[in-house]
């Protein structure tokens, strides 16, 4: 099954599909709210409780340090450490004349939705006055969402935008792909969507194509759940929309089941699929990590060796490198942080890449993209913080972070960004677009942070969104 890029047709369009994912999971965080009865009256009670603690600034961070998301918490305890040792969360902050303290409760969702649900309002019946939380829609959107309904200060990281924006009621994509109708009023968030990740896998595209001569045959993974149906709905139509000239054929190898185990017959379409009979010399996907470790294995082993895999969901951490092994060599990714970017903590005036080293140093292993956009969520907190007369306000604090505008260790982050680059601006109130590059896994490289030396790293290969990141590999095909 094959689709070709049309060279008109709205940018936006493609976003239905995660703005649908969103929708759902709103849907059944609202289910698992209803359902427990016992906390009706939580408003109230939450509020006089922060009433009787004006002195302490209580926020709650939620993540899932288990389960099958457990990768992207990883650094929690070691970020959560420099946070609680920087100047604003060891000594206090001062809001006009009063110093307050700031108290952090952390939050397991186990990976699991109502998990997120339960333990949210957990923090909230504890009378919390922010809410953050980080990583994977499965969990940002129950926490996000339960937030809204009991009016808490919520701030995510690290979800699509559309999918975020998708979870709450009232809320609507437009045909060109903006922000629109009855937006929450308590939540805010960064990170960036599928325009953005387009923006980052076309470019790279295109240079293996005039390197090497390689077609525009775009093989597709994309399972049948959640994610891979948000990717198939948005992902070629985003492309053609972004780049009309690209005359990318897209070949999708089927919506097949999360485990599958033989991937011989949509191995086969992406080896004869293309055009004229042609192989897909392009490959994108959005699986699980253990399929795609099946996947890719069964490719090689049957002579399916496209010249650029761009992946998404997947190839994120080290620990999915070491899994594949030298399968992983010049595999690419899209990156929201890197240790080789010029950003700096706003909170210490840490550097990004002295961040990564002491975690390295500390014995954690290697940096991970997850623990720069959780540092992040403590300096926005903070940002919101420092422009409101009265911390336990909770809808002054929640307009206040939904125009927070400052440089951090994501660097720059403008939840209300106006600007003529749609790649850049915020797609509504209170949505700041973090702008990725492009990183490729390289053996052996010796271009590591603090000089060590792991068997796989990440390189910043593609900076075509973001110039301030510098290069330091060159991008290669991932087969010859």
């Amino acid at each position: 099954m094959t689709n070709e890029t049309k060279s008109e047709g709205p940018q936006g369009d493609p976003s239905w599909g995660s703005f649908e994912f969103g929708r759902r999971l709103g849907l059944q965080a609202a289910g698992v709210i209803a359902a427990s009865g016992a906390l009706v009256g939580l408003t109230d009670v939450s509020n006089a409780y922060a009433a009787t603690k004006s002195g302490t600034i209580k926020i709650g961070y939620v993540s899932p340090r288990t389960g099958a998301l457990a990768d992207f918490a990883g650094p929690d305890s070691f970020v959560l450490q420099l946070i609680r040792e920087s100047s604003y969360f060891s000594k206090g902050i001062t809001i006009g004349k009063t110093k307050y303290h700031i108290e952090i409760t952390e939050k397991d969702t186990q990976s699991l939705g109502n998990v997120a649900v339960q333990v949210t309002q957990e923090l909230i019946h504890s009378g919390v006055d922010l809410i953050l939380v980080s990583s994977a829609p499965e969990t940002t959107i129950p926490v996000a969402t339960t937030c809204e309904q009991y009016k808490i200060p919520c701030v995510s990281t690290v979800v699509p935008w559309e999918a975020y924006w998708g979870g709450f009621t009232g809320a609507t994509i437009s045909a060109e792909g903006a922000a629109t109708g009855t937006g929450p009023k308590y939540n805010s968030m960064f990170f960036f969507g599928i325009p953005q990740f387009v923006g980052t896998f076309v470019p790279m595209w295109q240079r293996i194509q005039k390197s090497t001569n390689c077609n525009a045959n775009v093989a597709e993974m994309f399972p049948n759940d959640a994610d891979g149906n948000a990717f198939r709905a948005a992902f070629a139509p985003t492309v053609g929309a972004m780049y009309p000239s690209g005359g990318y054929n897209f070949v999708d190898g089927g919506a097949y089941t999360d485990g599958t185990s033989d991937y011989t017959s949509m191995i086969q379409q992406f080896k004869t699929g293309g055009k004229n009979g042609a192989s897909c010399d392009l490959f994108v996907n959005a699986p699980l990590p253990p399929d795609f470790q099946s996947f890719w294995t069964q490719a090689k082993q049957q002579g399916y060796l496209p010249k650029l895999a761009t992946v998404a969901k997947v190839m994120l951490f080290p620990t999915d490198a070491y899994a594949l092994g030298e399968l992983s060599s010049n595999i690419t990714c899209g990156g929201w942080f890197t240790p080789y970017s010029p950003y700096k903590s706003s909170l210490t005036g840490l550097t990004s890449n002295k961040f990564a080293e002491n975690y390295q140093s500390a014995g954690h292993g290697q940096w991970v993209q997850s623990m720069g956009t959780t540092y992040s969520l403590f300096e926005v907190a903070i940002e919101g913080l420092k422009k409101v007369s009265n911390p336990h306000d909770r809808l002054a604090l929640a307009e206040a972070l939904q125009t927070v505008n400052y440089d951090g260790m994501c660097g720059p982050v403008n939840m209300n960004l106006k600007s003529s680059n749609p790649l850049m601006a915020s797609p509504a109130k209170g949505i700041g677009i973090i702008v990725p590059v492009g990183l490729q896994w390289k053996p052996g490289s010796t271009r590591l942070v603090g000089h060590r030396k792991y068997a796989w790293s990440q390189c910043v290969v593609d900076n075509s969104l973001n110039p301030h990141i510098p290069l330091n590999a060159s991008l290669e095909p991932t087969n010859s």
